[in-house]
């Protein structure tokens, strides 16, 4: 069962809900692909960890080939080919790696080489297996380390992996649910956070996905995010509430779960409603 976690932004809670959702599974598999900011690690602190370099493909010219006939230049949508002074230039750091300049070459004066882009973590926390992904500064895309961290867990026996999405709804978030088994939303209770829910609520609609919202922060009085999951049939599995005492242990990267029974019974109960949700989905209906 694959679980993804998601937010808008970030600072909602997503890492909060993920972390600790796994901690009450027990005998999970935590997979952090929020690779330009990854965080899970400082507070499962893994040990035994390995590490797997992630390359990606760019383009490599050979100028005694090159006839300056720019269809590359013309193709590529992200400006990373250039023809100045009677040479192509590759800006391989802003490059996405299609490989639609290599196929389209008519002269064939562009190969492909490999860029360490990134890497990937693997260690144990306890009984979980934590894997982490992490992309180098400045690089175009994190999808092919998604790729890797999500292809690395097939062939782990496991009942329950936990999915730490990026925020926003970019193509490295829609890398990271599209073989999710059920998507939880976590929003803020305010007109911002509603507008940011909005943005992963219709991305999970869009890749036709089970989903349910956890609002967190929450206060007594008007919630806004809560009015829109009403307004439209959202289910709600869960409401954390504003606490100070949750709040410092997330600041020192303390796992609630493990250090506080409130804390415990919030996240298992959210598990337990997430595995019926699950398994409701994947029975036929007559």
């Amino acid at each position: 069962m694959r679980i993804a976690v998601l937010s808008g932004k970030g600072g909602t809670g997503k890492t909060l809900v993920s972390v600790n959702l796994a901690a009450a599974a027990q005998d999970a598999v935590y997979i952090d692909c929020d690779v330009e900011e990854p965080n899970g690690h400082l507070f499962f602190k893994p040990q035994h960890v390995q590490e797997e370099e992630i390359t990606s493909k760019v383009p490599v010219v050979d100028d005694t080939y090159c006839n300056g006939c720019r269809k590359c230049v013309d193709f590529c949508r992200f400006n990373a080919l250039a023809y100045t002074n009677d040479r192509l230039i590759v800006f391989d750091e802003i490059c996405h790696s299609c490989g639609g300049c290599v196929m389209l070459c008519p002269e064939k004066a562009l190969t492909e080489q490999d860029k360490v882009i990134g890497k990937v973590q693997r260690g144990m926390s306890g009984s979980l297996k934590i894997h982490t992904g992490i992309l180098n500064t400045g690089e175009a895309s994190g999808v092919p380390i998604i790729k890797n961290l999500l292809a690395g867990i097939k062939d782990i026996p496991h009942s329950t992996v936990v999915i730490d999405c990026p925020p926003g709804s970019a193509c490295i978030v829609m890398e990271s649910i599209r073989d999710a088994d059920y998507c939880l939303l976590v929003a803020e209770p305010t007109l911002f956070g509603v507008h940011n829910l909005a943005m992963v609520y219709d991305l999970v609609k869009l890749f036709d996905k089970p989903f349910g919202v956890v609002l967190n922060k929450c206060l007594e009085g008007e919630n806004p995010a809560e009015v829109f999951c009403l307004d439209r049939d959202i289910k709600i599995l869960s409401r954390i509430p504003f606490s100070n005492d949750l709040g410092l242990l997330t600041s020192n990267a303390e796992i609630a779960v493990r250090k506080d029974e409130k804390y415990k019974e919030v996240f298992s109960s959210l598990l337990d409603v997430v595995i019926k949700e699950v398994h409701c989905e994947a029975t036929p209906h007559p």
